[in-house]
């Protein structure tokens, strides 16, 4: 049964309108009291309508952020783009992350519904988006870091998938490279279908279909699609893999099989994360501007919460080549 506002008044021993003063954000209500409501709020997991919430945002100078975890390699730049922006406003960050699945939403979800902060930044978690696109539609700011080129319908900063992956292609292409292997992401994934678009499109006839190896973003993903394009047979003098993990996968296997980076091989992975300078051989790579999205996300709800109209269509942060010695320049 769903829990009704006079329930969470009654278990807090208070009015509904002081509920619904605490759900608004009143500051004409004692903070031991604000706190003993909200308590009561997240333990019964009390959802308020819209009404009763009456959509009154920022005044708790907090904003939300939901992402999958903190495993990602590139979410540390991302995080650190934000409270970049966030602590330089005087607003405080409340993060969640989905590690623990069911368990870790229902808190997420409670959190929501004590209107613990004014909007909310995402990375999206699995299987999460259309009950997030409800929260928007129900008046809650949400700006998405959006990764994997869903391009939802709620502001958002992407990143240049499709050029990036394009600037891969022509570089293999101008150093000489006629034999273009590719490993992709998950097919599932906006980003993949981007980067696989972009790098066909500059590729040409360099590319043979027959050289193409769905991934999963590991570095044993990668590993196991080289040896699997080796085992083949196709001979290829260049490889672009989707990310970065993948591409020390593939170097790890052309490693093995013998093949030298990059005399016989060259390779260029996508992300620019921390380990890609340190590889054997350093690995040439497209860099995703992560900490830029995280700072231009910020950014972008702040000037929601302060009234501006946020665009429309997604917000690119371009990409750029790092050239280093996997695929270095002739």
């Amino acid at each position: 049964m769903r829990v009704t506002i006079a329930e969470v008044a009654k278990r807090a021993r208070v009015s509904k309108t002081t509920v619904s003063r605490v759900l608004n954000n009143k500051g004409d209500v004692d903070a031991a009291t604000a706190i003993r409501v909200r308590e009561v709020i997240a333990a019964t997991g009390y959802t308020p309508s819209a009404g009763a919430v009456g959509l009154a945002r920022g005044r708790t100078q907090t904003v939300g952020m939901l992402v999958p975890g903190l495993t990602w390699p590139w979410m540390g730049d991302v995080l650190q783009g934000v409270a970049d922006v966030l602590e330089a406003r005087g607003y405080g960050l409340l993060l969640h992350t989905v590690n623990r699945g069911e368990q870790s939403l229902t808190q997420f979800q409670r959190h929501v519904s004590a209107n613990a902060f004014d909007g909310l930044l995402l990375v999206e978690p699995p299987d999460t988006l259309s009950y997030i696109t409800s929260l928007h539609e129900q008046g809650l700011p949400v700006v998405m870091i959006d990764d994997r080129g869903h391009h939802p319908g709620f502001p958002s900063v992407a990143t240049s998938n499709d050029k990036g992956a394009a600037d891969a292609a022509a570089h293999l292409r101008a150093i000489g490279r006629t034999r273009l292997a590719m490993v992709t992401g998950p097919a599932a994934f906006g980003c993949t279908r981007d980067r696989t678009s972009g790098f066909l499109g500059a590729a040409g006839d360099a590319f043979d279909p027959a050289l193409a190896v769905e991934g999963d973003f590991t570095r044993g993903g990668g590993q196991a699609a080289i040896e699997e394009l080796l085992a083949r047979g196709v001979p290829f003098d260049g490889v672009f893999a989707h990310n970065d993990l993948m591409a020390v996968g593939v170097l790890d296997g052309l490693r093995a099989a013998g093949r030298a980076v990059p005399a016989d091989v060259a390779v260029i992975g996508f992300d620019d994360i921390s380990v890609a300078e340190h590889t054997q051989p350093a690995l040439t790579t497209v860099r995703q501007p992560s900490r830029e999205m995280g700072e231009a996300a910020a950014t972008m709800l702040l000037a929601h919460l302060a009234g501006e109209t946020p665009p429309t269509r997604p917000l690119v942060v371009p990409t750029s080549l790092v050239i280093r010695d996997s695929a270095p320049a002739s």
